[in-house]
């Protein structure tokens, strides 16, 4: 017997994730912290320190935004929306993704936009009701989101 029920499979998913140097320079804030309690007792220091940096390091990495297209819907961070009502995706890469995330970016649109990543998929919003007018997100893959995008719609 076969499943009647649509295919939930993600056909797209990235986390948005920090740059190394990010979450090195973050980390860089337990060893300060270590400075601090050294006066009560360098133990006491070096463990507080060192959760210090892994509570940051893990805190940054769960935080970050994920974008995802399954079942017919496209997540980017907490926003979401039907692919039926996106037009056609355009991922932009280089020089087009720098004036489409800064001087290129609508007033009435909707961004996720990470610093450190190049790509930019830039999806009109078709729906009339909804006072978005396109969606901009960050991606490290523009050609798979928006691929992913155009399979969903169809």
């Amino acid at each position: 017997m076969q499943n009647p029920a649509t295919d939930a499979r993600a056909r797209y998913r990235e986390r948005l994730s920090p740059s190394l140097w990010l979450l090195v320079t973050v980390a860089v804030a337990g060893p300060m912290v270590s400075l601090v309690f050294v006066p009560i007792g360098s133990t006491i220091a070096l463990v507080l320190g060192a959760a210090v940096s892994a509570l940051l390091v893990l805190g940054f990495i769960a935080a970050t935004p994920v974008v995802s297209v399954a079942g017919g819907i496209l997540r980017a961070g907490r926003a979401h929306i039907d692919v039926g009502h996106l037009g056609e995706p355009l991922a932009l890469v280089g020089e087009d993704a720098r004036q489409a995330r800064g001087p290129g970016l609508p007033a009435r649109g909707w961004h996720l936009i990470r610093g450190g990543i190049d790509g930019v998929v830039v999806v009109p919003n078709l729906d009339e009701d909804d006072p978005v007018d396109t969606w901009t997100i960050s991606t490290r893959t523009p050609d798979r989101l928006a691929a992913a995008i155009r399979a969903a719609r169809s």
